[in-house]
């Protein structure tokens, strides 16, 4: 017998922050020069138009089974745009463009997903009472699409100026000069995590929560910048094979990597690549770097990173040892806050946000760019994977994948939250991540 569903306020709420998360990738894709679109502007990622399929291939296959009436109109593309793609060591894709279907076969398919899902959606019409009951499908699928909306920002951002749009962009607010320093952070208790028993959304990797005990460290008041960066650089920090671990410095060697992915060499001086035009270099933004890079560095530093916990505890930690929902307390993110929520295309300086500080005095801990962490990804005690999606993070535990924590300036502020957990592999240089170092 099959149930039928209302949405509710609380689903109706639902679609329209799907429409608007709709919205934001639509926007995207005509950033780019239609041309432009079966380009590859990262070796390790499908072509552009691949995502173009994508979204609403994964939104059709999400609710398949689970919506009355609903059926596949076209197969092939709901297998051939289900997945993409996270190529460990040199394996990288191969496929010409003639290898992919016409840009308008595969609007096509995408407005027809859309139509028809949106005619159950929002007729409230489900198999399975879950479905929509608590809202989980949903909130799956519109938060897959605000990720996708930085994995495209970061893809658009290495492709060539002229082959895409070009948007007016505002400066970057005025921040007074910062003198580098670390901030003591006591001994004491972390959550990680997010509680089932709580009823609030989470992906898999989010739950279950527990609490780890951390000791006193010391951690960086801000993010490493350009200029901090750029005297490892200058002390010849690409060529000390000491700094770097085995796998990290054959990946230097064998692919010519002296230099962060977002920097330009120009002569003896150094360009910054922005998302619609070359600067001379900003020497109070954050650096953006691999995972491999920044561990280089702290050792250069004698530091290290921090831990996924250490993060946390600097992060929401309080001296009178509760825990607040963001670095600031517990007010939903707002623009006086950092520099996240899509604000920027660009980062801003680092000591550009005081109002987003920690209890503990940690500035730009959540936006104007991801973290990295020491912290390899893996399940939390009491991990179960989504039924409906059972490889999101299973398939990504494998030994090889870091933890990052914050986001950047085009994360989406629902996955700003406390518990959001993002990973990568250690030799992604594309990503917007910097890092700060710790000592115990």
């Amino acid at each position: 017998m099959q149930n039928r569903v209302e949405v509710g306020e609380a689903g109706l709420d639902l679609l329209e922050r799907l429409a608007e998360a709709r919205t934001m990738t639509d926007d995207l894709f005509r950033l780019v020069a239609p041309e432009a679109l079966f380009d590859r502007p990262i070796p390790e990622r499908h072509r552009i138009v691949f995502y173009v399929g994508h979204l609403e291939a994964f939104d059709f296959n999400l609710f398949l089974g689970q919506l009355d009436g609903l059926r596949s109109c076209h197969p092939e593309f709901d297998r051939l745009f289900a997945y993409g793609i996270d190529p460990v060591g040199d394996g990288l894709p191969t496929d010409q463009v003639s290898d992919w279907p016409a840009l308008e076969d595969i609007q096509g398919y995408g407005a027809r997903v859309r139509k028809d899902l949106d005619a159950r959606l929002e007729s409230g019409s489900a198999r399975h009472e879950p479905a929509l009951a608590d809202g989980a499908l949903l909130n799956i699928a519109i938060e897959h699409r605000l990720m996708h909306v930085e994995t495209l920002a970061y893809m658009l951002h290495q492709l060539p100026f002229d082959r895409k749009a070009k948007f007016a962009t505002e400066p970057a607010p005025a921040a007074p000069p910062i003198a580098p320093r670390m901030i003591e952070i006591p001994t004491g208790e972390t959550t990680l995590g997010l509680a089932r028993a709580d009823g609030v959304f989470g992906w898999d990797n989010e739950f279950e929560a527990h609490q780890v005990a951390v000791p006193a460290f010391r951690i960086d008041e801000y993010k490493v910048t350009n200029g901090q960066y750029l005297e490892f650089i200058r002390a010849g920090g690409y060529e000390e094979k000491s700094l770097w671990s085995e796998a990290g410095w054959e990946w230097t060697q064998s692919q010519g990597i002296r230099h962060p992915k977002f920097w330009t060499p120009q002569g003896e001086k150094w360009s910054y690549r922005g998302m619609f035009a070359e600067a001379p270099l900003p020497l109070d933004w954050p650096v953006y770097v691999s995972h491999a890079e920044a561990t280089a560095y702290a050792r250069w530093k004698e530091k290290k990173l921090p831990t996924e916990a250490q993060f946390h505890r600097a992060a929401y930690g309080t001296p009178e040892g509760c825990e607040r929902e963001y670095p600031w307390g517990n007010q939903f993110p707002e623009a006086s806050r950092g520099n996240f929520d899509l604000s920027r295309w660009d980062p801003a300086p680092v000591g550009a946000y005081p109002e987003g500080r920690s209890a503990f005095g940690v500035g730009g801990l959540v936006g104007n760019g991801w973290e990295w962490t020491s912290s390899v990804f893996a399940p939390f005690s009491g991990f179960r994977p989504f039924a409906f999606y059972t490889g999101y993070s299973a398939n990504f535990f494998d030994g090889q994948h870091y933890v990052v924590k914050g986001g950047s300036a085009r994360t989406a502020a629902p996955l700003l939250r406390r518990s959001f957990r993002n990973w990568f592999q250690a030799h992604y240089p594309y990503l917007y991540a910097g890092f700060r170092c710790v000592l115990d």
